[in-house]
């Protein structure tokens, strides 16, 4: 099965090597022609299936590719038309998947609402632009069910679950990690937004997820819909994965969602995020296409960097109010403008 690929950096994306692509194969590129749409045009976005070597240009798949995949792929049909196997429905397996904490300091979804209703630090007027936390969904059943879709879509792109990000060895160290850095420099993230973010993250090691569903599409791949009403400037999730250097990840155009995390002035010391390894929701909202009208309408998000204690963050929050069953989206150009977004359903 294949999973639509989405990377936001300012990585060039070198086409000479692209494997299985009809660029690489002169002898087919008159006789060959898309599937779809039949049309032979852009042989360099024309994808070969390595079962029975039919083309598919990569924007007229569903979901799209953005890129040429590593390694095998197979055509819809050859590969049945895969559905994703979803995640077992038993609270002890939900429990071990996400390293949910449990003792006596878990609380009830009402006794974490009731908090936040006291903290009257954290709602403030929208005049004064304060986030909100999320309101985690009261039944225990629902959210049980909400856990499973994004287990589910996890497990599927061999994903490992983790809600901060990671500094392995061998990439960027964390002390690459300098909001100070930032071209242009990098907006604090307020002391009363900062326990914000802090209560969602408590929240979701307490297994009180957001109210979302990850929902495959056979159009767009995973996707994320709301499964409550989400008020304007709550917090949806913070975009996370492995932190590495730009310049290693450069070549990388199969680089699956990277997002950039630090834009320097001083291109090798650019950082960028990497959720194909370790991730959680933000891996699968989805991008609007911001080339019309009505692509633009969809978005529901903003993407923001912000300094929190000296280290460069991205956040995902809601720029208007969101209805329940409304899909998420936000722009995958917000700094970059090179995504190629064109092809967006």
């Amino acid at each position: 099965m294949v999973v639509s690929l989405r990377k936001r950096t300012q990585a060039t994306n070198p086409r000479s090597d692209l494997p299985r692509s009809i660029a690489d194969d002169s002898d087919s590129e008159l006789d060959t022609v898309c599937e779809e749409c039949s049309s032979g045009k852009q042989p360099a976005k024309l994808l070969l299936c390595d079962k029975c070597d039919k083309g598919f240009h990569l924007f007229c798949l569903r979901p799209i590719l953005v890129s040429v995949p590593k390694g095998s792929w197979f055509c819809p049909s050859c590969s049945k038309h895969q559905i994703p196997k979803s995640f077992p429905l038993v609270q002890t397996k939900l429990i071990d998947f996400f390293r949910i904490k449990r003792g006596p300091d878990s609380t009830s979804p009402d006794s974490c609402i009731g908090k936040k209703r006291k903290r009257t630090s954290l709602v403030m007027s929208k005049k004064k632009r304060k986030l909100l936390p999320y309101i985690p969904t009261v039944d225990p059943q629902r959210r049980l069910e909400q856990m499973a879709s994004l287990a589910t879509a996890l497990r599927t792109s061999n994903t490992e679950f983790r809600n901060e990000l990671t500094y392995v060895s061998g990439r960027a160290p964390r002390s690459a990690n300098k909001a100070v850095l930032e071209k242009g420099g990098m907006q604090v993230l307020s002391k009363q937004d900062a326990e914000t973010l802090a209560l969602c993250k408590n929240m979701m090691d307490r297994g009180e997820c957001p109210p979302l569903m990850v929902v495959f599409d056979p159009y767009e791949g995973f996707t994320v819909e709301a499964d409550r009403c989400i008020k304007d400037l709550t917090i949806i999730t913070e975009y996370v994965g492995d932190v590495d250097y730009l310049s290693n990840r450069e070549d990388d155009y199969d680089g699956d969602s990277m997002m950039t995390l630090l834009h320097a002035s001083d291109p090798l010391q650019c950082l960028v995020i990497c959720p194909d390894k370790r991730s959680n929701i933000a891996r699968f909202i989805s991008g609007i296409n911001n080339h019309t009208l009505e692509g633009r309408k969809k978005q529901n998000l903003k993407c923001v960097r912000f300094n929190i204690n000296g280290e460069a963050r991205v956040l995902l929050v809601a720029n208007r109010d969101i209805s329940k069953g409304e899909r998420l989206y936000y722009d995958y150009n917000g700094y970059e403008h090179e995504y190629p977004t064109e092809h967006f359903v």
